[in-house]
């Protein structure tokens, strides 16, 4: 007679504990900017508007690059509280942020990403990004040095999951670059990774990829190591 074997559940919590520590962090940045934001404002919905659309208004005006950096470093972390939602979206923030995913400059990368990955669990900002070509632009940041983007493009991958938009998440060049990163020494990239193979990849796609790892196939061009910030 056959047995099974148990799940480890200590393993899983700690991939658990990984991935909501992440959220708990971008969290704390939320909250000191939107504490930022009511002190400028007040508790006005018309007076979160106007301020969101003042830096939307600065960071398109401005040809100063850390000046760009701060104000969507700032609006990235606006996106993290639902109730600014559809301010961003009629701002069209969300463009920008998918825009910013193309630009040189990794910081712009890095703010544009965590922006996308702060918005991604709501539906209609969702259905935005997929309809924008959203999930090839976030595939491109697996292969950054910056260890945030990497982490937060695979957790936007992760939210961004549909069953219409899962085959193109779960790409065979996907599915084996987070072998490799399952490999990596830094336990937050190691761990996240571990969690997208075995909640998101079926068992035949990840033996696929290790096939393809086996001969030599190529896949997503990354560095060797994400560089932490």
């Amino acid at each position: 007679m056959s047995q099974t074997c148990a799940p480890d559940t200590s393993i899983t919590l700690q991939l658990l504990g990984q991935v909501l520590l992440h959220h708990l962090q971008l969290l704390v940045a939320m909250f000191s900017s939107q504490e930022y934001l009511e002190k400028k404002t007040g508790q006005s919905g018309v007076g979160r508007l106007q301020y969101l659309q003042s830096l939307v208004t600065e960071f398109q005006d401005t040809d100063k690059e850390d000046c760009k950096e701060q104000v969507l470093a700032n609006l990235a972390n606006f996106a993290y509280d639902p109730i600014n939602y559809e301010h961003l979206r009629k701002l069209n923030v969300i463009d920008m942020f998918l825009d910013s995913l193309t630009e040189e400059n990794e910081r712009l990368v890095e703010f544009g990403i965590g922006g996308l990955c702060n918005l991604a669990l709501d539906k209609q900002n969702k259905e935005h990004i997929l309809a924008s070509g959203g999930v090839d632009l976030v595939i491109q940041c697996l292969s950054s040095r910056n260890e945030e983007t990497v982490l937060n493009a695979i957790t936007t991958l992760m939210f961004l999951t549909t069953p219409a938009s899962k085959p193109a998440i779960t790409l065979l060049s996907v599915v084996e670059c987070m072998l490799r990163f399952q490999l990596s020494k830094n336990s937050r990239l190691s761990n996240l990774a571990t969690v997208f193979l075995e909640d998101y990849c079926s068992r035949q796609q990840v033996e696929e990829a290790r096939q393809a790892q086996a001969g030599d196939a190529v896949g997503i061009a990354l560095p060797a190591e994400p560089q932490q910030t």
